[in-house]
């Protein structure tokens, strides 16, 4: 049984890698920690930027990490814990955590901070360049 995708037109060519992206992405469903995206709106002659608030309650910054890789952010998040506590209840759990972002072409990170327990890292696309390129066709005698 053959399997029909969004990109089996022969009109795209080299859409395999974004391909395989969606199928990874679809398969990912964990929901922690909890996440806002948001648009800002263009601003004195600021383009347009993406805000990416996650929800990292406990954790520092010296136990965050936000790299890009490729075309993807990752932001990872890992808790140490602190010598041998006599817990009588323990409903705040310390686990490690890492989520993904891919990022379209041209996508860069400005930056990370955290403030109340909520990371924020934004995100820009500078306007590409339009460019028309004219190609030379050869003829063979």
């Amino acid at each position: 049984m053959s399997r029909i995708t969004p990109f089996a037109s022969p009109l795209l060519l080299g859409f395999d890698a974004m391909e395989k992206t969606l199928e990874r992405i679809s398969k990912a469903s964990d929901g922690y920690p909890p996440y806002n995206i948001e648009r800002i709106a263009a601003d004195r002659g600021a383009p347009e930027r993406l805000r990416i608030t996650l929800a990292v309650a406990g954790f520092s910054e010296e136990e965050l990490d936000v790299s890009t890789e490729e075309n993807q952010l990752v932001i990872r998040g890992r808790q140490v814990e602190q010598g041998e506590r006599d817990y009588l209840y323990r409903g705040i759990a310390a686990r490690q955590f890492q989520r993904t972002f891919v990022l379209a072409d041209g996508m860069q990170v400005l930056g990370a901070s955290l403030k109340n327990g909520l990371l924020s890292v934004d995100l820009i696309r500078p306007e590409p360049a339009r460019m028309v390129k004219k190609i030379n066709i050869s003829v063979s005698q």
